[in-house]
C-alpha cells in the first residue's frame, strides 16, 4: 500500500488545500505505480504544532512563514 505522510506547520492549509493535498499525491502514484494503487494509498496531512520544526538550524512559526 503506498503511503504518504506530509509534514506541514499548523494553521498553513486550509481543509481544501489539505484535500488537493491528498488528491494531486494520490494521482501521483496512480501515475507511478499503475492505477491499481488508487484504491489503497494513504495519504496523511500531519500538521506540526508552531514552532515545532525547523530548517537550516532555525526554528519556523507560521509568523515567519507568513510574512507578519
Amino acid at each position: 500500500m503506498p503511503f504518504a505522510n506530509l509534514k506541514v506547520p499548523a494553521g498553513l492549509l486550509t481543509p481544501e488545500q489539505k484535500e488537493t493535498l491528498v488528491h494531486k499525491v494520490t494521482d501521483l502514484y496512480a501515475e507511478t505505480f499503475g492505477d491499481d494503487v488508487r484504491d489503497n494509498t494513504m495519504v496523511l496531512v500531519d500538521e506540526v504544532v508552531d514552532g515545532g520544526w525547523g530548517i537550516r538550524g532555525e526554528v519556523l512559526t507560521l509568523a515567519k512563514l507568513s510574512g507578519n
